[in-house]
């Protein structure tokens, strides 16, 4: 097992290459020394269940590289990250994500770091106080147009972390999270309650921007 406290994952595709690209010339040049990142494609052709190349920081995943596959990608990169290092904590974020407050990953690792008792998943969290029918087939089309959120406290898929104890909790059910549609939903809906009792609530929104150059 490679020793590596921190890693963070995000979500690419061979469709958007040009966006990881962007994303390593400009903000995750300046992250702190104790983060690797690796930007992380599906291959169905791929001859092994995972597979990281450290020279292109790319995680390689035997799954589909479509959106509806998303939550499959995601807990197969969990698995993936757990097999191969002893880490504590996984960031999660997406290729469209450009980081505008450069100082975010030094405050989010001191609020880690201090945080008592400790804190196991974080974000932009979302508090769905009652079951509703997802309309976000309207933005993504291949979505289902039938899919109930029910209620639950989940952070969006923008930028969230995860403990490895909540990273080892969600595998247990990875089978169930595979086939989901909604990631960042399925991650917070299926992580025991118990991993969300001291949530560190981060506004995103004030520390990311999504791309739309690359469109």
């Amino acid at each position: 097992m490679i020793q590596q406290d921190f890693i963070m994952l995000i979500m690419n595709c061979k469709k958007y290459a040009d966006k990881a690209t962007f994303q390593k010339q400009t903000w995750l040049q300046n992250l702190p020394e104790n983060i690797i990142f690796y930007h992380v494609i599906g291959d169905e052709l791929l001859d092994c269940e995972f597979k990281f190349d450290n020279d292109s920081q790319t995680l390689w995943l035997k799954t589909a590289d479509d959106y509806n596959s998303l939550p499959k990608k995601v807990i197969s990169a969990y698995n993936a990250v757990n097999e191969t290092f002893e880490f504590k904590y996984l960031f999660k974020t997406d290729d469209d994500q450009i980081l505008i407050q450069p100082r975010f990953f030094n405050i989010l690792l001191n609020l880690i770091n201090t945080s008592i008792p400790t804190t196991h998943y974080g974000g932009n969290v979302v508090d769905v106080k009652r079951p509703y029918l997802s309309e976000y087939y309207r933005i993504h089309s291949e979505l289902p147009k039938n899919l109930i959120v029910h209620a639950t406290k989940y952070c969006s898929g923008r930028f969230y972390y995860l403990s490895k104890s909540a990273i080892i909790n969600l595998l247990c059910k990875r089978e169930i999270i595979s086939k989901e549609y909604l990631e960042d939903y399925a991650i917070g809906y299926n992580l025991d309650p118990l991993y969300k009792t001291n949530m560190i609530s981060l506004k995103t929104d004030k520390y990311f921007n999504d791309n739309n150059i690359l469109l």
